[in-house]
């Protein structure tokens, strides 16, 4: 799978550690997600355009590089929420979407529920971002809707993902890069991350 890049920061390895402790509270829990978004996204903006610009100083006129589109930052509700608070801290400049899918739980298939965008995303870098990549079924479906929509530079970003649910994502979509923090074995027949941390929206929002 050369499309996957799996983090080997140190930083991001602790963080995670952090996270699937059972006894990480609601608040640290939120605060882990945002940090550990930031590095993983550090990666995923390398792919960002720039272009050469020049910058008038007080003192003088620099040759510098800004980016040349913009960026859109898609969460995959409802604890792809909990990313997107690390992705603005490094742009606040980007636009929002958000998409809702839910995975049935006979089926263990994705069930789209909610679809916000902005309009025209075909020159923007788009990041999807959901911290767990299980079965992979959420995250195709979120993939082939901002094709859908005319985007042609997307990346994905999660903490955690499963193989399988690698596998299926990158299968799908061969060509787009894929940043994870950590890759966990396998799934349970409930279709969740073993071992995981266990259902990330219940812990961000403090529901389990």
């Amino acid at each position: 799978m050369k499309n996957v890049h799996i983090s080997k920061h140190p930083f991001v390895l602790d963080k995670i550690a952090r996270l699937r402790d059972r006894k990480t509270s609601v608040a640290d829990f939120r605060r882990l997600m945002g940090e550990i978004s930031m590095f993983l996204a550090h990666d995923a903006f390398l792919h960002a355009k720039v272009k050469n610009v020049k910058v008038r100083t007080p003192i003088g006129t620099a040759s510098s590089m800004r980016l040349s589109h913009d960026m859109v930052f898609v969460a995959i509700l409802r604890a792809g929420l909990g990313m997107v608070d690390g992705l603005i801290k490094l742009y606040p400049e980007a636009r929002l979407a958000h998409i809702g899918i839910y995975r049935d739980e006979e089926t263990l298939k994705p069930v789209k529920y909610y679809v916000r965008l902005p309009e025209r995303v075909a020159d923007s870098l788009v990041v999807i971002a959901d911290p767990m990549l299980a079965t992979g079924g959420s995250a195709v479906e979120a993939v082939e809707i901002m094709k859908s929509r005319g985007a042609k530079n997307i990346c994905f970003i999660c903490m955690i993902a499963a193989k399988e649910g690698l596998r299926r994502l990158s299968a799908a979509h061969p060509e787009m890069p894929i940043y994870v923090g950590t890759v966990d074995e396998k799934l349970n027949r409930n279709g969740y991350i073993v071992p995981g941390l266990g259902d990330a929206g219940d812990r961000m929002f403090g529901t389990n």
